[in-house]
This record gives C-alpha cells, structure tokens and sequence, in this order.
C-alpha cells in the first residue's frame, strides 16, 4: 500500500505527524520542530532521505519507497538522556519481533538480523545551558532496501529479505511508535535498561573499539561498556564502533 501524508495521519491521529516524500534528513526537521515547541511524541517521516545523520557524523540516502525513516520527539528528564539510545534499539527490536524477526541489539546503537544491520539509532540531545529541551529519537530501518552486489551485502540486511514476503510500511510504522510508546514510559526504570541489556549480542564477546581490544565484559545503566584486556585492565568505554574478534566490521 502507499506510504501516504494521508494515510499516516490517520493511522497516527491524535499523535502530531509531519510526512515528507522527500527529505534531507528527518532529525534536523525534528531538531527544529522541537525548538519550535513541538510536544512529546511528535514525529517526522520521510520516503526517501537525501542526507540522514549517523554516528560520528557518518550521513547515509535512505532510497524511496524502501525504509522506515523517522524521527521522534522526546521531553524526558535530563537524567534518562543516556537511555534514549537504548529505548530506540528495544523498541525496534520488540517491532521486528511483532512481525517474526529474530535480532540483537549491538552495542552502542545498531539492531542486527543474523549478525547484519537492518536498523541504526541516533538520538540528538538539545540544550539551553543545563537545561534539557528535549531530545530526537532518529531510527532508519531498511525495509526492502537491495544490498546485494554492494558493499555492504554481507553486513547489511532488509527486513523483507529477512521475512521472505512484503511489508506495509504503515503498519511497521505503527507497531514501531506503539512499542517506543509503552518502553519510554518505563524510561529510567530498571526494566528498560534490563531489557536491553539482555538483548545486547556484543556482551561475552571479544571486540577492538578504537585502540582498545578485550573482551565486552559488562554494560552500566548509562550505556558505558567495559572491556577487559587481555593484560586484565578493564576499560569503560562511552562510545565507538565495535569490531567484533572475527574481523567482522560494524557500520
């Protein structure tokens, strides 16, 4: 079916929603939306995004027709701020579950299928000195995004690929925002951080992050991972990308 303003609207009323068929990037739109005084929960999708944002300043185009890109509007406390990375990649893990699929969620940000990424998560504080105004929630999830004979073919996948038959992207919409829904009411709660913590397929395994090689030992509430070395120093480690033992890179 298509992915319309009109159709969206109506499966997100009373929820404030903003559609682009054509983005350069759904968490500036919302970044400005949230200045603006746009209320919790509010969200921005995009067809096709021209200049999506990633980690460590990485931007990727999200083809048209072929995921999920959206943003959402957050108002929590200042001190669950670290958690909202986790919110996301549970909320997304919890969808593909809705709809048969098995992953894991590695560390920091990346939901994975079989060991290949099929969602990122970025979220985007904004500040007024030490005040929190609010924070944007970005997630890209590839649909039916075609990775092979590229690159990224054996490090990337599509939930249709995944699932073998077609998916409503209104529908993966919705569950999406119902689950991110119920998990941000649990945000600071031990459940949340239990939940993710559970679902981290990075722990228990050796990784390099930057410079620093051991063995991912254990994750704080905050997010903060800790790496033992082969020397036994244990390393807390805030954010980087994870290369697993086997050579295998993250994205």
């Amino acid at each position: 079916m298509e992915f319309t303003a009109e159709r969206i609207e109506k499966a997100l009323a009373p929820r404030l929603a903003q559609y682009y068929p054509q983005a350069g990037s759904t968490n500036e739109i919302a970044l400005n939306w949230l200045k603006a005084g746009a209320p919790g929960g509010a969200v921005v999708i995009a067809d096709e995004q021209t200049s999506g944002r990633g980690r460590l300043g990485r931007s990727w185009h999200t083809p048209p027709g072929a995921a999920l890109a959206v943003s959402v509007i957050l108002r929590p406390r200042a001190a669950f701020v670290s958690q909202i990375t986790m919110l996301g990649a549970l909320a997304i893990h919890e969808t593909l579950l809705c709809f048969g699929v098995e992953s894991g969620i590695k560390w920091p940000n990346d939901v994975q299928v079989n060991g290949r990424k099929i969602c990122g998560v970025l979220p985007e504080a904004v500040w007024d000195g030490e005040r929190l105004l609010g924070v944007v929630l970005g997630m890209g999830l590839n649909v039916r995004v075609d990775f092979s004979g590229t690159e990224l073919e054996m490090t990337a996948i599509s939930l249709e690929s995944a699932l073998g038959r077609p998916v409503d992207r209104l529908e993966l919409l919705v569950s999406l925002l119902n689950n991110l829904d119920r998990w941000y009411a649990l945000l600071g709660q031990p459940a949340l951080f239990d939940a993710w913590k559970s679902r981290l397929a990075t722990l228990g395994q050796i990784v390099t992050i930057g410079a620093v090689r051991g063995l991912a030992e254990r994750v704080d509430e905050d997010g903060t991972l800790w790496l033992r070395a082969a020397d036994g120093a244990l390393h807390h480690i805030l954010a980087g990308d994870v290369v697993l033992g086997t050579g295998e890179h993250g994205n």
